[in-house]
C-alpha cells in the first residue's frame, strides 16, 4: 500500500489549476541519504520550473521530502526500513543486494497502484533510480505507453563489460579480454542476482498480466525508454554496452553557491587547530565501530585531529578524546573545503562533494558502487582505496599519511575542484532531465565532454 504525503495529500496529482494540462513527473527513489538527495534536488529545480512533481520514497524519508517542499507518496513502514539499516549483511558485498531487494518485494506494486488511480486523461512520466525500475515497469500494465526515465547516479551500477574496474572488492585489470568480462557478469548475474530477485519480480509481472524476464539486469537496462547518468563522461565515458538511448549528464549538485552553517559546537572545533580530517562511512551504516575504532587509533598516530560524522553513535568508541569531536550531521559543502582529508566509504555523493572541495580522500568501500568509486577516485591522482575488509589502523595511518604529505595529490585534488567549478551548472542538468522525460528534438551539449 502507498501513502500520499504533504501538499499532495489533497491533490494526489499535486498539479492545482495545471492539473491535465502539465504532464505530472512520478520521482521514484530509494536507499539511503545519498540515494534520496539527488532526487531531491532535481525535483526542486523542476518544481521551480513550473512542473508538477511528485516523490516516491520510503516512509523513512517522507520528513526530508516535506521539509524540501516537494510532494510525497509514501511506501513501507519507518520499522521496516529501520530492520533493514540494522541488518548486518546490508553491507556484505555478496549478500547485500538480497537484503535490499526483499526489503522492496513488498511495494513493488506501489507505482502501478498510484497510477492506476489516476484520470485516463492525465498524463505522467516515471523518472527513477535504477532500483526502482522493475517498479515502473509493473505500471506498463495499467499504462503501456508510460515513459520510465532512469537516472544512473553511478557508472558501475550500468553492468559494463568495457568499462569494469571492479567485481564487487575484485580488481579487473585492463588486461582482461571483454569476452572474459562479460563471463564474469554472465556468473555474478546467474549466481548472486536472478536467483535472489527473479522469482517475486515474475510472481509480481504474473499478477499484472506481464510476461515474465529472464535477467533481471538485461530488464533494468532495457524497460527504460530513455536512460541518463547523472555524473559526467569525464568520469565515466559512455561504454559501447550501455543502452542506445543513454545520454550523460553530471553530478547533482544545489545551483546555488552552497549556504549551509556549520554548528557552532563544529566552528569552535574548526577554529581551535589544524584542519581536521573528517571520518564517515555514510549516513546509512549502522555497523561501523571497527571502522572508527580504527580510525581513533590511527589518529594517535599521526597525532591529528577529527571530525567523525554519523548519525549512529553507537557505533563510536565509548569516550572519544578532546582532539576528536562527533558530529551526527554536517554540511559537506561548507565543512570539507576545512578538513585535511575525508575517509569514506565511497558512495558516489560523498566522492563528489569531496572531488568538488578538492580534498584528498581515503576511500574504504564496503559494498556496491563504492569499489568502482574509489578506483575512478585513485586514476584521477586524489584518493586512496583501503577494502573494508582489510581495514586496520596502521593500514589506514599509513594511506593517510600519504594522502597529507603527496604534492601530486594535492595538485590533483586542485586541478578536478577547477574542471567540476568550471562545468556545467544545474540549469544545464534540469534541461538533460526534462529532454529525457519529454523527448524534444536535441539535447544540449555537455560543455566539458571530454
Amino acid at each position: 500500500m502507498i501513502d500520499v504525503q504533504g501538499t499532495a495529500q489533497t491533490d494526489p496529482a499535486g498539479g492545482g489549476s495545471h492539473a491535465g494540462a502539465e504532464p505530472l513527473i512520478l520521482v521514484a527513489t530509494s536507499g539511503t541519504g545519498g540515494d534520496i538527495l539527488p532526487f531531491i534536488i532535481l525535483s526542486q529545480g523542476l518544481l521551480q520550473r513550473g512542473r508538477q512533481v511528485l516523490m516516491l520514497v520510503p516512509r523513512f524519508h517522507e520528513p526530508r521530502v516535506a521539509a524540501a517542499g516537494i510532494p510525497c507518496l509514501t511506501f513501507g513502514t519507518d520499522e521496516a526500513w529501520q530492520a533493514l539499516l540494522s541488518n548486518p549483511d546490508l553491507w556484505d558485498e555478496r549478500k547485500g543486494w538480497g537484503v535490499i531487494w526483499r526489503g522492496l518485494v513488498p511495494h513493488l506494486g506501489a507505482l502501478r497502484e498510484f497510477i492506476a488511480q489516476l484520470p485516463a486523461h492525465e498524463s505522467c512520466v516515471v523518472l527513477t533510480h535504477p532500483i526502482l525500475v522493475p517498479m515502473a515497469a509493473l505500471a506498463r500494465s495499467v499504462r503501456p505507453d508510460l515513459r520510465i526515465v532512469a537516472a544512473y547516479l553511478a557508472p558501475a551500477n550500468l553492468c559494463s563489460s568495457h568499462d569494469m574496474l571492479t567485481a564487487g572488492s575484485l580488481r579487473v585489470p585492463a588486461w582482461v579480454p571483454i569476452p572474459w568480462r562479460q563471463a564474469l557478469w554472465k556468473l555474478i548475474h546467474r549466481g548472486w542476482i536472478d536467483p535472489v530477485t527473479l522469482p517475486h519480480l515474475n510472481a509480481a509481472r504474473g499478477q499484472a498480466g506481464l510476461p515474465a524476464v529472464a535477467h533481471f539486469f538485461e530488464h533494468m537496462l532495457a524497460a527504460p525508454s530513455v536512460s541518463m547518468g547523472l555524473f559526467p563522461s569525464w568520469y565515466a565515458p559512455t561504454a559501447p554496452d550501455w543502452p542506445a538511448s543513454f545520454s550523460d549528464g553530471d553530478f547533482v549538485a544545489p545551483g546555488a553557491q552552497c549556504t549551509a552553517t556549520l554548528s557552532s559546537e563544529l566552528q569552535q572545533f574548526l577554529s581551535s587547530g589544524d584542519a581536521p580530517i573528517v571520518f564517515t562511512p555514510g549516513t546509512g551504516h549502522q555497523h561501523a565501530a571497527r571502522y572508527f575504532a580504527a580510525a581513533l587509533q590511527a589518529l594517535q598516530r599521526l597525532g591529528r585531529r577529527a571530525i567523525f560524522v554519523t548519525p549512529h553513535a553507537a557505533q563510536l568508541p565509548a569516550a572519544l578524546p578532546p582532539h576528536v569531536l562527533w558530529q551526527a550531521h554536517a554540511p559537506f559543502c561548507a565543512l570539507l573545503p576545512r578538513a585535511a582529508a575525508l575517509v569514506h566509504h565511497g558512495g558516489i555523493g560523498t566522492t563528489a562533494d569531496a572531488l568538488r572541495s578538492g580534498t584528498p580522500q581515503l576511500i574504504v568501500p564496503f559494498a556496491y558502487d563504492q569499489f568502482d568509486n574509489g578506483l575512478r577516485a585513485r586514476q584521477w591522482g586524489v584518493a586512496e582505496v583501503l577494502l573494508a575488509r582489510r581495514l586496520s589502523a596502521r593500514r589506514m595511518q599509513r594511506q593517510l599519511a600519504r594522502l597529507l604529505s603527496s604534492p601530486d595529490v594535492a595538485r590533483a585534488c586542485s586541478a578536478l575542484a577547477l574542471k567540476m567549478e568550471q562545468g556545467p551548472d544545474l540549469p544545464w542538468l534540469l534541461d538533460r532531465v526534462e529532454a529525457a522525460l519529454f523527448a524534444p528534438p536535441a539535447m544540449p551539449s555537455n560543455p566539458l565532454r571530454d
